[in-house]
């Protein structure tokens, strides 16, 4: 970055998950351990998945003919960038949408098990391996089908149905494409390329497709429910959940200009893709991260917000360096938001920045798990919230969040 950049505000927040949708209806949650988490032991047995709340989407997505065309983790990428539209001010402006920009991380869609199924079954059935499957998907699946397969047909559909006109990208890779997604959205802004980005990411993890998909690569946990940090025991793995989470960010002189307040300030986001053939590549990736954005931090006790999977590799490394932190008088209070919400994969960053964002607008942070030996207490005023983000198997980021001095919502 510049050595002189535009400080990045964020000014909205869109957020729908198993907790609900919006900002208030995460707060609650999130600030009463005793309720959750919210977990479907028996739909995909044995594997556990956290589904998304019961939310009419026609109050963000109206036209009909929007919702048909759409699959659902479209549609719940669309409501949730609608929210963060309303929380900001922007939606239904046309002046301020044609220059809002949008950063997308984003799936490769979903695929449709019956036809797929028939497909199979007509091979079987004719025993030939070299039936061709042109024969029977021209009349089995929707016209819209295969451009819903394209993974920037959610940045179309938001551009849409919202409105928002200015620059689409779109990053593919799973939980790397939310952690790219977010830092390409921040380094524009601070550099000040441009004024105003709409990032973020979202998970339909209520999929049989996806299930296997994450299961051939052994990353599942197929057992009863048990947190992020609880799972090492067992060979590790992740519980799916689905989400949506879209953040407004906006340079602070343009939110000052229309007088709007902010959550919080990104003072940095930095990612990696660590090789992984060793043991400790991981812990070494993120402490290199650590120490090019905490060169002007000192050192006090910081809120952590892990995305955390679950998969055993990652996982105890990144708990290895949260250990780190301490050693260095970074006590962290580390709060791992998969736990409760399960893993999100191209959302888990993105949600991971609304949550901080949402704890530093209140100047409050969340109340630690009851008996978890690694989440604890934060003993001091917040100040500031680092979100990690390490992907079940590429990709390593992390990003410090700090308050915005007059600022401050509720």
């Amino acid at each position: 970055m510049p050595s002189k950049s535009t400080d990045v505000w964020v000014t909205g927040i869109g957020l729908m998950s198993a907790a609900g949708e919006g900002t208030a209806a995460h707060l609650a949650f999130f600030d009463d351990p005793g309720r959750g988490p919210l977990v479907d032991e028996a739909g995909f047995a044995p594997y556990p998945v956290h589904r998304m709340a019961e939310i009419d989407m026609t109050r963000q997505i109206p036209k009909k003919s929007d919702l048909k065309q759409m699959e659902t983790w479209q549609r719940i990428g669309v409501y949730a960038a609608g929210l963060a539209l309303a929380d900001a001010g922007i939606a239904q402006n046309p002046e301020l949408l044609s220059r809002t920009h949008l950063v997308v991380a984003a799936g490769s869609g979903e695929r449709d098990a019956a036809v797929d199924a028939k497909v199979l079954d007509t091979i079987a059935a004719l025993g030939d391996t070299q039936f061709s499957a042109k024969e029977i998907l021209p009349t089995a699946l929707r016209p819209t089908l295969f451009l819903a397969q394209l993974s920037n047909l959610l940045a179309g559909n938001i551009s849409i149905v919202h409105n928002v006109t200015a620059s689409s990208r779109t990053f593919m890779g799973e939980e790397m494409a939310g952690l790219s997604a977010v830092e390409n959205a921040v380094r524009r802004i601070s550099a000040g390329q441009t004024e105003l980005v709409l990032v973020g990411g979202a998970l339909n993890a209520e999929r049989k497709d996806l299930l296997l998909g994450y299961e051939l690569g052994r990353n599942l946990w197929p057992h009863p429910y048990a947190p992020v940090w609880n799972r090492n025991d067992q060979g590790g793995g992740f519980i799916p959940g689905s989400a949506g989470a879209f953040l407004v960010l906006e340079a602070r002189p343009h939110a000052e200009a229309r007088g709007v307040r902010a959550y919080a300030r990104i003072d940095a986001v930095v990612t990696d893709r660590a090789e992984r053939n060793e043991s400790g590549d991981i812990r070494a990736s993120l402490s290199q991260l650590f120490t090019r954005i905490a060169g002007n931090v000192a050192p006090t006790p910081i809120g952590v917000l892990s995305g955390a999977s679950g998969v055993q590799g990652p996982t105890e490394e990144e708990q290895a360096f949260l250990g780190d932190l301490g050693a260095r008088d970074f006590t962290p209070a580390v709060r791992a938001f998969g736990s409760r919400l399960g893993h999100t994969v191209e959302a888990q960053f993105p949600v991971g920045l609304a949550l901080a964002a949402l704890a530093l607008g209140r100047g409050r942070y969340f109340a630690s798990a009851d008996n978890d030996a690694v989440e604890q207490p934060l003993k001091t005023p917040l100040q500031r919230v680092l979100v990690t983000g390490v992907g079940h198997w590429r990709g390593e980021g992390l990003a410090l969040l700090g308050p915005v001095d007059g600022g401050r919502i509720g």
